[in-house]
């Protein structure tokens, strides 16, 4: 690998209400939090896959057949 074109990464904690993540990353903050004796720059994050309807498997279903069946009778379609 070339020397002097790669990221440097960091111990860092991602925060998403009550869900902490710890990984590595190329971001930092002013905020660091010590865990086991690392320091980690602690990031707070929006969604996660903590709260990400996707990944929770709490997302709204469509119903795709309503839809049609709504358009027809506005139109007064058969």
């Amino acid at each position: 690998m070339k020397e002097g074109i790669h990221p440097t990464y960091h111990p860092v904690v991602f925060i998403d209400g009550e869900h902490e993540i710890q990984t590595q990353s190329t971001l930092t903050s002013k905020e660091t939090r010590e865990i086991d004796g690392v320091e980690h720059y602690v990031v707070h994050i929006e969604v996660s896959s903590y709260t990400h309807p996707f990944f929770t498997g709490k997302q709204r279903l469509v119903d795709t057949e309503g839809r049609v069946e709504r358009f027809r009778k506005r139109w007064n379609m058969k």
